[in-house]
């Protein structure tokens, strides 16, 4: 039987100042007047659509993604957790995320955030060399950075994220692991770490930047990165997630677990199970804002729905999961997809031989090998 996992929300805020060319996120460049309220009073329309998805459950995190979700005020943050806690249950230690970008943040506001009931601010950094942030199209310098985070800390946040990227454009270890070095100096709770992919229908694939280190050069540079971490006292819980100990990233982890999240505003996207019909559904909205807004609140907002058949949701399930350094307990995918552990036998027998995964009647555990060749994987589970 299908039970309804934990309960996340997604609030998908699209606009940011400039579109950076690596970019595949349904983000759009401000020009002109940006509808800052006109767009709260859609998410709320469109949060009321979706409650019958999720009647009686209880919100355990809540995540602003964009786009730059910065960009709007503290108030508009305020007026939005207000009007939605009056229409669906928020947990009362729900761990609440805005990622900004500190270029958009002057000093001062991350206060009104706190006052808001943000309690997480995820910092879209990238580097902390400025070279490499105008290669990247960044519109902040890292002068930028230790000043938007000082006023943080200086506002009373203690838990927030570093997002760093590697293997940029004429970029070695050594600098690599300085921007590591560096981060670390903030003393962030948590810090994503990732390689700067040419992801399609992006300037950056249409152009790829010069001096991008080879495949193994980049191997070597997250390699070294990744061990900087490590010594630094941050535990490796997600492939590209670091985090203090009991600091891991709850909302995420709501996802690597195949929990459930309404998905709310320019294409947001969710998935949620129905304990009455036995199902689980992805929903997904429609991406440009203009359209969005005309439309949210009504099903017209909707891109497409789809209740996932059996095949789609074992691997869906595994696509999630085994993103986990831990891997998840063999239980967890029953219990999330209500089929039983016979239906991935071949492809988790394969993994297994090949030396992939490791697997008994508790856990289910990716090897460092299965770790590095995660997409092969996952095709085995297709």
């Amino acid at each position: 039987m299908l039970t309804p996992p934990p309960l996340s929300l997604y609030v998908h805020l699209p606009w940011c100042v400039r579109k950076c060319p690596y970019c595949d996120f349904n983000s759009h460049g401000t020009k002109g007047e940006t509808p800052f309220a006109d767009y709260i009073d859609g998410l709320i329309r469109d949060l009321e659509f979706d409650l019958p998805l999720v009647w009686g459950r209880t919100v355990q995190t809540i995540f602003f993604g964009g786009g730059t979700p910065s960009l709007f005020a503290p108030a508009f943050i305020d007026d939005f957790l207000q009007r939605a806690s009056a229409r669906i249950r928020i947990a009362p230690e729900a761990e609440v995320t805005l990622e900004t970008n500190p270029g958009t943040v002057e000093h001062g506001p991350f206060k009104g955030y706190l006052a808001a009931g943000v309690n997480r601010l995820s910092f879209g950094v990238q580097s902390f060399d400025d070279g490499c942030l105008q290669r990247l199209g960044r519109i902040h310098s890292s002068g930028d950075v230790e000043r938007a985070i000082a006023s943080a800390c200086d506002a009373g946040y203690e838990n927030f994220n570093i997002d760093l990227m590697c293997a940029l454009p004429d970029q070695d270890a050594a600098m690599a692991c300085h921007d590591v070095e560096r981060a670390m100096a903030f003393s962030p709770t948590h810090l994503s770490h990732y390689e700067l992919t040419l992801e399609p229908n992006t300037a950056f694939a249409a152009r790829p930047p010069e001096g991008l280190p080879s495949h193994d050069d980049a191997a070597d540079i997250q390699d070294a990165c990744h061990a900087m971490l490590r010594a630094g006292g941050f535990e490796h819980y997600e492939t590209s997630a670091f985090a203090k100990p009991g600091q891991a990233c709850r909302h995420n982890l709501n996802y690597w677990q195949f929990g459930d999240y309404l998905g709310i505003g320019a294409g947001a996207h969710a998935k949620i199970t129905s304990g009455a019909e036995q199902h689980v559904l992805r929903r997904w909205k429609h991406k440009h804002p203009a359209m969005w807004m005309a439309h949210a609140g009504s099903a017209a907002a909707i891109g497409g729905d789809e209740v996932l058949k059996a095949d789609r949701l074992a691997f869906d399930f595994m696509l999630n999961a085994l993103r986990l350094q831990d891997g998840f307990p063999t239980a967890l995918f029953t219990k999330r997809t209500g089929l039983p552990l016979t239906a991935i036998a071949p492809a988790l027998s394969k993994a297994v031989d090949t030396g992939w995964l490791l697997a008994d009647e508790a856990r289910i555990t990716p090897t460092p090998l299965g770790r590095r060749f995660l997409n092969d994987v996952l095709g085995l589970f297709i």
